[in-house]
C-alpha cells in the first residue's frame, strides 16, 4: 500500500509540473497578443483588465458555444485575484 500512495504522490507532483507549464505556455501566448494589440501601452488597473477579459472571454465562448472552464476562472471577471 505504501508503494501505491508513494506512486500516486509522485505521479501528482508530474502532473502539477505539466500543468505549471501548460499554464505558463498560455500566458506567454497571451502575453504576446496582448501587447500586439497594444494593451502593453495602456495604463489601466489590473482589476479592469481583469473584468474586460472575463467579459471578452464570456462573448468568444458564446459565439463558439464553448463551456466555461473548470478550474474556477471568472466567466464575467468578477474574481480579481
Amino acid at each position: 500500500m505504501k508503494q501505491r500512495a508513494t506512486k500516486l504522490r509522485d505521479e501528482i507532483a508530474r502532473l502539477q509540473d505539466q500543468l505549471k507549464q501548460a499554464e505558463t505556455k498560455e500566458a506567454e501566448r497571451i502575453g504576446r497578443l496582448a501587447l500586439k494589440a497594444g494593451l502593453g501601452d495602456i495604463e489601466i488597473a489590473d482589476s479592469d483588465l481583469i473584468k474586460s477579459f472575463g467579459e471578452l472571454s464570456a462573448r468568444f465562448r458564446k459565439a463558439t458555444g464553448a463551456k466555461a472552464p473548470a478550474s474556477g476562472a471568472p466567466e464575467s471577471g468578477t474574481q480579481t485575484n
